[in-house]
């Protein structure tokens, strides 16, 4: 980051690369839309090197920038919810059709590996349908696994709040998936 500071493009060029999967699957984990969040990773990148000489040395770079992407990523779910006259995250799901509908077969098939990516389809369902106090900080840490104390440097919330909004969204995942996966998924969670 040093050298990004001074202006290195080389430098910059390393971070992309080092970062952009991991930018893109976080943004694409909150507003569900693959294609939208490879342009708000750009824009990402774009104000990481916009304002590079704001970064402080003394913090985590991974934190800052994930700050940087969950802020965008929240944004854009409320210019969707205003496209769309929609005034919570629920019903802006709901209107997006991305509203988490199971799906009907929920016995594993012959195939391991369609079954796992059944499971995670609906897993990352569930966790859309959740209040975004809630999801964003299952996302950041089961998902991105970041540190409680990273997240709460992202979010900029006490740690407590932290725990006890992860405890919350767990415990409603657990709720969604028990009837959609069974016990037996859900258990071993």
């Amino acid at each position: 980051m040093e050298r990004i500071v001074e202006g290195s493009e080389a430098a910059f060029a390393l971070l992309v690369k080092r970062y952009q999967a991991k930018i893109v699957n976080l943004v694409n984990r909150f507003i569900y839309n693959r294609d939208r969040a490879v342009e708000i990773a750009q824009e990402v990148f774009l104000r990481v090197f916009l304002h590079r000489k704001r970064y402080r040395r003394s913090g985590r770079f991974s934190t800052w920038i994930y700050t940087i992407a969950v802020n965008l990523a929240k944004n854009e779910l409320r210019r969707k919810a205003r496209l769309k006259g929609v005034t919570s995250l629920d019903n802006l799901l709901e209107a997006t059709g991305d509203s988490g509908a199971f799906l009907a077969d929920k016995q594993p098939g012959p195939d391991h590996a369609a079954h796992q990516h059944q499971v995670e389809e609906i897993v990352m369902a569930a966790i859309q349908r959740l209040p975004e106090k809630y999801r964003e900080v299952v996302l950041l840490r089961d998902i991105q696994q970041l540190t409680y104390e990273e997240i709460e440097q992202v979010l900029n919330i006490p740690g407590g709040t932290v725990r006890s909004r992860i405890n919350r969204a767990r415990s409603a995942l657990k709720r969604m998936l028990e009837p959609a996966l069974g016990r037996r998924e859900t258990s071993s969670s």
